[in-house]
């Protein structure tokens, strides 16, 4: 099966698509840009899901559902919003077909044009807002704490599965606050979750930043972001938080009465992760011989194969082992299958990232023994069937570990300060990954080193102190180095 994989130095966009494909991810859809998510890629995001949907509930959050449809109107009523969106909109005009008057087939009925297009939904802020206007009149009434799970469409030329699609899967949070203070907490807050699921759930080191000015949401005063650097030395920005402010509220009117009786408008954030979340978790893990997952995402966490195949004895082993690890909560498969042989199960599984293979042969068990082999490094060991349990539960933590150490180990050689622009033309051609340079702070150098060398800046850290020094492209003075990257 590895053979049928592009290796990653041979082409690394074309490894990915492999990989998507062999590993069961996804497939392309008759609609262009669009894909269909088949089982084990939906499991992936279902339990990215399930993760990050506790951690909302957590931290106070409900979730509720809003309509796929927006008013064309709603978008036109905060400038920066519609501006940044517009290009990728889709709109539905009509809202019946007819039969074909002239041959076979359905054509779209003129008379049933609508009095106003609607815009199936890249974003929801306008809708939400549209509606928090009849929840909110009081400070009784905030804070008001809502998250959606959705889907959304914003019309991509250039897809990738996962990365970047016309239409995709995600969370949408949207925020309403008596105080900009509190405001600013909030999506400082969901930021700090973000990066805690992204390294403590997909082993996948992050960056916290602000983005600059150019780069924020449409609509947002301020924007936290998360990135992550992939295989091939390009950025994935993995999650962002917004301080919107009052911009949606003032769109909207929007406003509360204070317990001095006083009209406010209220203060604002949005956030959101994606199915982009998955493309990020191939990238970071996998290697030329299929996909690589954390357990603490993987679909499947051990599978058991009996050898040569399943019988009666063989069975009876695998059924115990089973049981006692689903008692302590791991996601384990016994697979059943009398078919195929070993080697092909093994490469299956290989290929689909299960961490834990567990072979049970009745030569072993004679000696009272199983073979484990684990994902991530390929390693193979014979351990004892008594009480292997604990040790596959332990063997689980020691991958999640290895595999947030290795990320980070990539990213740290990845990852360089360069003080003038040949240097920084050279790193960003040559080995990639992320940049720090000193940055004098305007729109007009940002673009000029975009334009020559498609680098953007993916964020302004938010650990790193400040450091006096110059401009990598201007020369003007620069009080802090920020991050750049070629990105997805």
């Amino acid at each position: 099966m590895a053979k049928e994989i592009t290796s990653r130095s041979e082409n690394y966009s074309q490894w990915y698509l492999d990989i998507v494909r062999k590993a069961g991810l996804a497939d392309n859809s008759a609609v262009r840009g669009c894909m269909v998510i088949k089982p084990t890629g939906f499991a992936i995001w279902e339990n990215m899901k399930a993760q990050l949907d506790q951690m909302f509930k957590d931290t106070g959050h409900v979730n509720a559902y809003f309509p796929l449809f927006i008013p064309k109107s709603f978008l036109s009523k905060e400038a920066d919003h519609v501006e940044g969106f517009a290009k990728e909109c889709a709109v539905v005009t009509h809202h019946r077909l007819m039969n074909n008057p002239e041959g076979s087939g359905v054509v779209v009925d003129p008379s049933a044009k609508l009095e106003e297009e609607l815009i199936v939904r890249p974003t929801s802020e306008t809708i939400i807002w549209n509606t928090y206007k009849d929840w909110i009149q009081s400070y009784r009434d905030l804070p008001l704490l809502i998250n959606q799970w959705a889907n959304v469409v914003r019309w991509e030329m250039r897809t990738r599965p996962f990365l970047r699609t016309a239409e995709f899967l995600w969370q949408e949070g949207h925020t309403a606050h008596a105080s900009k203070e509190e405001a600013i907490q909030e999506a400082e807050l969901i930021h700090e979750v973000y990066a805690r699921f992204a390294e403590d759930y997909m082993a996948m080191p992050v960056i916290k930043g602000r983005k600059t000015e150019s780069e924020r949401f449409a609509g947002a005063d301020d924007t936290f972001t998360i990135e992550a650097l992939m295989q091939d030395g390009r950025a994935l920005q993995a999650g962002t938080s917004h301080f919107l402010g009052q911009n949606f509220a003032k769109a909207f009117d929007v406003k509360y009465m204070t317990p001095e009786n006083k009209e406010n408008y209220v203060w604002a954030t949005s956030w959101g992760v994606s199915t982009r979340l998955v493309g990020g978790l191939i990238m970071t893990h996998s290697d030329d011989e299929g996909l690589v997952l954390p357990p603490k995402l993987a679909p499947i966490q051990v599978v058991i194969i009996p050898i040569p195949k399943p019988d009666e004895v063989l069975m009876q082993h695998a059924e115990r082992i089973a049981d006692n690890l689903k008692t302590r909560g791991i996601r384990v498969k016994i697979d059943r299958d009398d078919q195929k042989r070993p080697g092909f199960k093994f490469a299956q599984y290989e290929m689909e990232g299960v961490p834990i293979r567990v072979g049970i042969g009745k030569r072993d068990l004679e000696k009272n023994l199983i073979e484990v082999a684990r994902r991530d490094t390929k390693e193979k060991q014979s351990i004892s069937i008594n009480g292997c349990e604990s040790f596959l539960v332990d063997l689980l933590d020691e991958i999640q570990n290895n595999l947030l150490a290795k990320a980070k180990a990539f990213r740290e050689e990845h990852t360089s300060s360069v003080d003038n622009f040949e240097d920084f033309k050279s790193v960003i051609s040559g080995k990639g990954g992320f940049v720090k340079a000193h940055w004098d702070g305007t729109a007009e150098t940002e673009n000029k080193i975009k334009e020559l060398t498609k680098a953007t800046i993916r964020c302004i850290p938010i650990e790193d102190d400040e450091e006096t020094g110059v401009c990598v492209y201007s020369g003007a003075p620069s009080k802090r180095r920020v991050i750049f990257a070629k990105a997805y």
